[in-house]
């Protein structure tokens, strides 16, 4: 078994994390996107999607998509850690939950990052006012994202999920690529991130 990453990337690093917290590992193998590997032919024909992260596994079966490597970890790999939910109501608000933070925060940003700075502009075509557009939605919905957490510990409540990931790293994002100042002006995000930047599976 194979994973086929960029290991800076958030999508890479949350296919990481969750491993963290399973407990477990597999072989991985650098892909140079700004080189433009992941656009060869060659990487095309494993990946539905042309993106890292990629999952080969024994029986050359490729899976694409964060989330989807993450949910098949989820059922092959014995463990406790319910990142997904217990079935019925817990596994509907993960859900909800980590599609209101995926779409309307994560990928905001990443719209924003790549249109602003053009980093895959050699592939893309990038458009500023988009990119403008979209870090101001990705900064709006840092309200809601404050609001949810002043009522509950996790994202999704009381449980760690995949919904914190992925939260986690989309603040990672506002911080790095974007300088918010998450401190100063969401202090419950701010309570929630320093609790999860403190435990092994995030560092």
């Amino acid at each position: 078994m194979k994973l086929y990453e960029s290991a800076a990337t958030p999508s890479c690093r949350r296919v990481s994390i969750f491993l963290k917290f399973l407990g477990t590992d597999v072989t991985r193998v650098a892909v140079d996107l700004k080189g433009g590997e992941n656009i060869t032919p060659e990487f095309q024909s494993k990946s539905a999607s042309g993106t890292v992260p990629l999952l080969e596994l024994d029986d050359g079966t490729y899976i694409s998509e964060s989330t989807a490597i993450c949910r098949y970890f989820e059922h092959s790999v014995p463990n406790n850690m319910h990142l997904f939910g217990r079935p019925g109501l817990e596994s509907a608000q993960v859900e909800m939950w980590h599609r209101i933070v995926e779409f309307q925060g994560l990928i905001a940003g990443f719209q924003a990052f790549r249109n602003i700075t053009g980093f895959y502009s050699d592939r893309e075509h990038c458009v500023s006012e988009w990119g403008e557009e979209s870090k101001s939605r990705a900064i709006a919905f840092l309200d809601k994202l404050d609001n949810r957490l002043s009522h509950s510990s996790y994202i999704a409540g009381g449980i760690l999920s995949v919904a914190d990931i992925t939260g986690f790293l989309f603040i990672n994002l506002m911080k790095g690529a974007f300088k918010v100042d998450i401190e100063g002006g969401y202090s419950h995000i701010h309570v929630w991130h320093t609790k999860l930047a403190a435990m092994p599976e995030f560092q």
